[in-house]
């Protein structure tokens, strides 16, 4: 996930609408990257990144897509800004992947046997009153039939 950095072009208009927002969630992204990881497992660790990285896309997506909030030049400099992931959000707008959690669970070579993540899979399909965390990001399910 690459560092959010401001260019040199002013932010379009709409900007100051979401602005407080991304910077509380850009903040609370340099507190995870920071936070101790002492008794934590190796994967662990990186899951708080991963769950904000997922709700500061989300944000930008729902403000977008959903609330029709902000404007085209608006979503567009916060793609190019790294505010938010185009490829992940590319995934929400596919039938079966609108609760991706991240690309990570839905690419095959990633995982033991060559298919999707565990979270992946609906919870219909898995047995009772078991609980299945992702390794890659800590989901419990994103899968889109659960």
């Amino acid at each position: 996930m690459p560092k959010v950095k401001r260019g040199r072009k002013e932010p379009p208009e709409g900007w100051d609408l979401i602005e407080p927002t991304l910077e509380e969630l850009n903040r609370k992204m340099r507190e995870a990257e920071n936070e101790s990881h002492e008794g934590k497992r190796k994967v662990e660790a990186l899951w708080p990144i991963f769950r904000l990285h997922h709700q500061r896309s989300r944000y930008i997506y729902d403000i977008f897509y959903r609330r029709k909030a902000i404007s085209r030049e608006l979503y567009d400099y916060c793609l190019k800004e790294g505010y938010a992931d185009a490829n992940l959000i590319a995934k929400w707008k596919k039938t079966g992947y609108e609760k991706l959690c991240c690309l990570r669970c839905m690419q095959p070579r990633d995982t033991n046997y060559g298919t999707t993540c565990i979270c992946r899979v609906p919870k219909d399909n898995l047995e009772e009153g078991k609980i299945i965390e992702c390794l890659h990001c800590g989901c419990r399910g994103c899968a889109s039939g659960s």
